[in-house]
This record gives C-alpha cells, structure tokens and sequence, in this order.
C-alpha cells in the first residue's frame, strides 16, 4: 500500500495570498507524516500539480490494484474525485472512498419523512439518539499501516516551490501535525468540564483551538467526539453540540450545493444589500469604531483565528449593521481562516445574516456594545488587538465615544484622531435592516 498527499494547484493557484497560513500548516503536517512513515520503512508520496491528472497517473505508474480515498462533501471536490475515478476507470482501476470527516454523514440522520431537516436541535436529538459506541469506534489504523509497501524516502517539495511564503505560524500558539493535534486535545481535556461557562469569553482560555487540525484531518472526530460523550458533564455536552452543528452544516451542503453561492431561503436573494465598499474595507481593517468587532477583525487578520462569539459578533456587524451582502464577509472570512471549512463557514454566515435554515430570526440584532460589555467586561481583548485603547477608563471601552472631549485628551485617546468614530449609528442601522428585511 501506498500513501499519497497531493498539494493540488486547483486549489492552491487561485489563492490571493501566497504568504497563506493554512499552506504552511498542510505542509508542515505533511513533514510530520511522511517522516513517520519513513519510520515504519515506507513514505509519503508528495506531488504539486492537479490532482485530477496525478493521481491516475500515478496509480498507473505503480501498477495499483484499486485507489482508496474518503469523502469530501464541498461541491467542486466531488466533481474532482468523480473525474478522478472516471480516468482511473479507463485502466481498469477502481476506486473506493469511505466515510472518514464526520460520524453521520449525508442520508444517515434524517427526519420522520425519510428527508434532511431544516432545524439543528432536532437534528442534534436525531444524532444523539443514534450515536453509540459502533459509530465512535476509532477506524484500524494499524491493519492498514501493517501492508505498507517497503520502499526509500522521497522528497518532500519545500514551501517556497509550492510557490508560497513562510508566515507567523511558527510565533503562535498552534503547534501542526498530529503531534500537535494531540497536545492541544490533552490540554483541553484539563479544561473541557468548563468549556460551557468560558467558551463565549474571547480573553478567557475556553475554547479547544482544535478547529485548524479537525478541518485538515490531523485528529480524528471519533476520537474528539467519544471523548466528549463518555466523559459526560455539561461542559463536554456542550462541547459535542458544536462538533455536531459541524456534521450539520455538512449534511446540508450536501443536500442544498446551491448554498455555496445562493441563500438557503430563495427569498433573502432579493435583499436590497448597500454593499458599501469604504464600509467594508473599514470593517476588513478593523476600524468600524467599534471596539469588539474591530478587534476580532484584528486577531483574524494578524492570526488566522477569530473566536467563535466574535465570529457571530462581526458578521452581524457587517449584515445587519452595514447592510453588506453575506457573501462579501463569507469569501474575506475563507481567504483569511486558518479553519476555513465551506460548510462551517458558510453556516454559520447565513446564520448570522439570517438567510439560512436555521437562522437567528432577522429581527434579532446583536447590538456590538452590549456584546462588548457582556463578553469582554474589562476590555482585556479589545486592549489585546485594539492598542490605541489600552488607557481607555473600563467604563468606556466599549464605547470610547462617549468619553468626553478633555477625558480622551488626558488619557491619550482622542477619537476621530487616535481611534475612529462609529462608521455607523447602531440603532438606525437596526431600523435599516429591518426595513430591508419586510421588504422581502
């Protein structure tokens, strides 16, 4: 048996940002791999080109029996791999893919009707019901890794001829590899029993950070997913909800492909967006005026990473707050994640613009500064990623606005010059919105 990684230029030559950060984690997992299967006597067959030609190319070249990959639920992967299949086909190959991202997949949780639901709590009672100790059994590896073909190392193409820049991976917090997958779960299993108490608190350690390894397969979602049911506790409840609003996203893009580019409800493609780009450039930046939303812009843009709560924060903002198009935030959000996952992130942006199935109910508006005030009391975050804040009295952090002129002259903070002023009245955008919204 041999293993094979493509580093595909389908994917990779239409990214914008050749200094990306997700490339350099793939490719610094990839390192960890091949070497241990160099370990074991075998390797890792590395290739750089288009995966639709290589991989048949390379099944005809060591004479394989059969291709073996798993499935991929994002529209244009599985005209890659029914392509893929199609030319292995003209040499008699065969090719089998399995089930490996999630542990319910495409028609296996369904409603009463035999159809996908449209509500995530039902689907989550579905998907608890059904879960037992068969589907969170961990696959066996091993048997696989015993019929590997013997052979010499081969090398591994560098970043630079992937045609790629190293980034600031190597200064955070996020080691790679399935060794550094392993590290951060052992960590977070030390904090899992608070996680339902701390996960909304963008200062505070709550979260995993297992996202970036879940979405590129260096840990398994069995082993994620059995450690939280059968440690029990409401912190790991909670914790296996999120894991399970992920396989629902990815149930229904696969049963709705036309959400990738279109809103789930027909009708909210005919909002009037204002799309204003000065606006949108403000929010991309991270100087709206708002402190909370431009420093979970901030973190994304100097990190990769944005917190979760703060991910609900900032698409609101730029729906329901700035009238900007969901799609607009949806594509800065896929070229600037390190855990850019198509369903993932395509769900929760309808959700916070309230055009998917399970959608905040549009006349909900998050209101940014109570948010600030409720996530982030002290301002600790916001002083983080919003320097220009850092003497800033508690009491005005989250609306350094309303600090008087001669108070923002003493402390240094003199808004419109140091800081921006709002781009944007927050109650007369809400007004704004929901206009918009009854007119469809």
């Amino acid at each position: 048996m041999h293993c094979v990684f493509v580093f595909d230029t389908d994917i990779l030559d239409v990214l914008p940002n050749k200094a990306d950060r997700r490339v350099e984690f793939i490719w610094r997992s990839v390192q960890e791999l091949k070497a241990e299967l160099e370990k074991r006597g075998s390797t890792l067959h590395v290739l750089h080109g288009s995966a639709r030609k290589l991989v048949p190319q390379l099944a005809t070249q060591l004479k394989a029996g059969a291709v073996f990959c798993n499935h991929d639920y994002e529209p244009e992967a599985i005209q890659r791999d029914a392509f893929v299949a199609a030319e292995l086909a003209k040499s008699d190959i065969a090719m089998h893919d399995y089930k490996d991202q999630v542990i319910f997949e495409r028609d296996e949780i369904l409603n009463g009707s035999g159809k996908p639901f449209a509500v995530f709590t039902p689907y989550k009672n579905a998907w608890l019901k059904k879960v037992d100790d068969f589907y969170l059994r961990a696959y066996p590896v091993e048997k696989y890794l015993g019929a590997l073909a013997m052979c010499a190392p081969t090398s591994l193409p560098s970043l630079e001829s992937l045609g790629f820049k190293p980034t600031n991976l190597s200064e955070m917090a996020l080691p790679c590899g399935m060794s550094g997958a392993s590290k951060l779960f052992q960590d977070f299993q030390q904090r899992i029993s608070e996680y339902h108490a701390r996960r909304d608190f963008p200062a505070v350690k709550g979260v995993s950070y297992l996202s970036t390894h879940l979405r590129f397969g260096t840990i398994s979602i069995r082993a994620l997913a059995s450690y939280a049911h059968h440690v029990g506790g409401q912190g790991a409840q909670t914790w296996l909800s999120e894991l399970i609003w992920r396989e629902f996203y990815q149930m229904l893009l696969h049963h709705h492909p036309h959400i990738v580019n279109h809103a789930y409800k027909p009708q909210f493609d005919g909002l009037a967006w204002l799309n204003d780009k000065e606006k949108f450039a403000a929010w991309s930046e991270g100087r709206t005026g708002y402190p909370l939303v431009d420093a979970g812009m901030r973190q994304l843009n100097q990190t990769g990473f944005m917190h979760n709560r703060l991910r609900m924060v900032t698409a609101s903002f730029l729906t329901k707050d700035l009238q900007i198009d969901w799609r607009w935030g949806e594509r800065y959000f896929a070229e600037h994640l390190l855990d850019y996952d198509l369903a993932a992130n395509n769900g929760g942006w309808q959700w916070s613009a309230s055009t998917g199935c399970d959608a905040q109910p549009w006349f909900r508006i998050f209101n940014p500064v109570t948010q600030s005030e409720r996530f982030d009391p002290a301002g600790k975050f916001i002083r983080r990623y919003v320097p220009e804040l850092v003497n800033c009295p508690d009491k005005f952090i989250h609306a350094p606005w309303t600090l008087a002129g001669n108070e923002q002259i003493r402390v240094g903070m003199v808004i419109g010059r140091d800081y921006p002023a709002p781009i944007v009245d927050h109650a007369l955008a809400r007004v704004k919105t929901l206009e918009m919204f009854k007119a469809v």
